[in-house]
């Protein structure tokens, strides 16, 4: 059970990451949508379901966004109204705080009282981002209204190479509530080692607990999806970039270049004592990307059992 799993701190969680269907859909295309996302779902066996906030985040970088930005349904209605009763798995929803007032938020936290629910907390893409509410207002606002919803949070393992305090960061967000962390999908190894080391010492160091880090892995079909998961912030090493590019088959490429990342830091992770887990993406609307990202997690799976 995934509540036990974080609860208990334990490795080898595995999730499936989904963008909720464009919200300009009418109600039988988006019912059509979902039966075939319950037929790709049920058979997986997996922890739970990752459905994103999206946000367009324009305002971010000056760099022109690569595909443009549609608007999707509510990750929570999407869940409740069209996944939930066949689909019977847990669903972490993903909520960008910003997009809600004080109010609406807190109407949010309070009509999910009283059941199991989970949910990541993101903040603004940008400092430049106008919002009503903080991602800190946000965890104080559901340790007060309701302290039994389980919260995890956002890192980003690769910023910790230029900052420095990526760990911090994580055990911040701890101290406010949060039992486990989805990261920012992973291409940068070596980052998120860095990530990993400084995570691990601050714990032995200060006495604390580490909560289950699951590393986010995405397939990359094609050079205009790698510029936009660069647009996105997503480090990718020049030499990846260089092998993806150059490849006959950057899709395959991609995902045995996934696969490995993941699998030495799987086991990198577990040799430090920290909880590890992996969230599997597809993002994609490609039958070829997604039923690699149907492979790969397979491949994840056999990594961790």
């Amino acid at each position: 059970m995934l509540k036990e799993k974080i609860k208990n701190k334990k490795s080898g969680i595995l999730l499936y990451g989904m963008t909720p269907p464009k919200a300009n859909n009418p109600k039988e295309k988006l019912q059509e949508i979902a039966k075939k996302h319950i037929e790709r779902i049920k058979p997986l066996k997996i922890d739970g379901l990752v459905l994103y906030d999206i946000q367009d985040e324009s305002d971010r970088t000056s760099e022109a966004r690569p595909f443009p930005f549609i608007e999707t349904i509510d990750p929570c209605v999407y869940a409740k109204e069209y996944l939930d009763a066949p689909l019977h798995v847990p669903v972490i929803v993903y909520r960008a705080v910003g997009k809600y007032d004080k109010e609406e938020f807190t109407k949010w936290i309070e009509e999910r009282k009283g059941r199991e629910f989970f949910s990541v907390f993101v903040g603004a893409a940008s400092k430049h981002t106008k919002t009503t509410i903080t991602v800190n207002e946000a965890y104080e606002i559901k340790n007060r209204v309701n302290p039994e919803m389980i919260v995890g949070g956002i890192t980003i393992p690769e910023r910790h190479s230029v900052k420095k305090d990526e760990h911090l960061r994580v055990f911040n967000k701890i101290e406010k509530g949060c039992e486990f962390f989805v990261s920012q999908c992973v291409y940068d190894l070596m980052g998120a080692k860095r990530f990993l080391d400084d995570y691990e010492a601050y714990a032995k160091e200060h006495n604390k607990e580490m909560v289950p880090i699951i590393f986010t892995i995405t397939p990359c079909g094609s050079n205009k999806t790698l510029d936009f998961m660069k647009w996105l912030g997503i480090n990718i090493p020049k030499h990846l970039e260089e092998r993806l590019k150059n490849s006959e088959d950057i899709l395959e490429e991609s995902v045995n270049l996934s696969r490995d990342i993941f699998e030495i830091l799987y086991f990198y992770a577990k040799g430090k004592g920290i909880p590890i887990g992996c969230n599997v993406e597809s993002v994609a609307i490609r039958k070829a990307e997604i039923d690699a990202s149907i492979e790969l997690l397979h491949s994840i799976k056999k990594i961790m059992s």
